[in-house]
């Protein structure tokens, strides 16, 4: 019975608790709906309750253009941007902390706002094989915040973020690519696009993990192409693709390709006798 009592009380606080959230929606007291969504976010903060986010919400996108220019205006407005934040929209998020920096720069909280203004375009950066622009953004975001906040509370996150989204960038170059060598059979040219590729890529990303697999696919791309060219093309190909071993070889000299590239290699001086 006891228990069956205690429901009942929640029950009815729950439903006296809604009619009264429901009521102030439709009011016109600005100040009643600040309160109680201020209230409303810190109860969500402690208790990491998305439904009380979703409710101090409703009221924030109701009040806010009300207090702009006001001295609640900035705090409200940062509880607002994070609220977006919380429940994971971050497109919305980025755009109200843009607009929070714009609006209030000598805050307190401005640090905050730019780094998880960039925070907010680093978890909308896509699977690396989609459109890139939220991780360019995502980017520059973050090398925007540590270039401001050198000493900022966020620098070790900020960065380790933007290491991880340049990998990604980098994938994304490195398997464009590598597309190009893997259908060069089917159009020769792409074997010339594939060498470029990778040579632009090698330039351009001097530290990336990627770099061994662009020396090699470069030289098969060189290789295959040498080969497969009319007689008074091959000999200048294949001293290129030789070049490109030989650059492969002194970087790494055990390296994961360097036998079938032996092989390869082999086969370029025994054809270049013949010239």
């Amino acid at each position: 019975m006891m228990k069956k009592a205690i429901l009942l009380a929640a029950v009815l606080m729950l439903t006296v608790s809604c009619g009264e959230y429901q009521e102030l929606l439709k009011s016109d007291d600005s100040g009643k709906k600040y309160s109680y969504a201020e209230q409303l976010y810190n109860e969500a903060q402690e208790e990491g309750d998305k439904r009380k986010y979703r409710k101090a919400l409703r009221l924030f996108e109701q009040i806010v253009p009300e207090y702009r220019g006001k001295p609640q205006g900035e705090k409200l407005s940062f509880l607002f941007a994070n609220t977006y934040y919380e429940l994971g929209d971050y497109y919305l998020s980025s755009y109200e902390f843009e607009r929070f920096q714009q609006s209030y720069p000598n805050s307190e909280k401005v640090e905050e706002a730019a780094f998880k203004k960039a925070r907010s375009f680093y978890e909308l950066s896509p699977n690396y094989a989609l459109d890139q622009t939220d991780t360019d953004k995502a980017v520059a975001e973050l090398q925007a915040y540590l270039n401001t906040y050198p000493e900022g509370e966020h620098v070790e996150e900020a960065n380790d973020m933007a290491a991880e989204l340049r990998i990604k960038l980098e994938k994304k170059e490195y398997e464009i690519a590598k597309q190009y060598h893997l259908t060069g059979e089917a159009r020769a040219g792409n074997y010339r696009a594939a060498i470029t590729s990778f040579t632009n890529f090698l330039a351009n990303n001097p530290g990336s993990p990627f770099r061994e697999g662009a020396h090699y696919y470069r030289f098969d791309s060189a290789y295959r192409l040498a080969i497969n060219s009319f007689r008074d093309l091959m000999e200048e190909r294949l001293r290129e693709a030789l070049e490109y071993y030989q650059t492969y070889k002194k970087y790494y000299p055990e390296g994961e390709y360097i036998e079938p590239m032996e092989a390869s290699a082999e086969d370029i001086k025994s054809r270049l006798q013949n010239f």
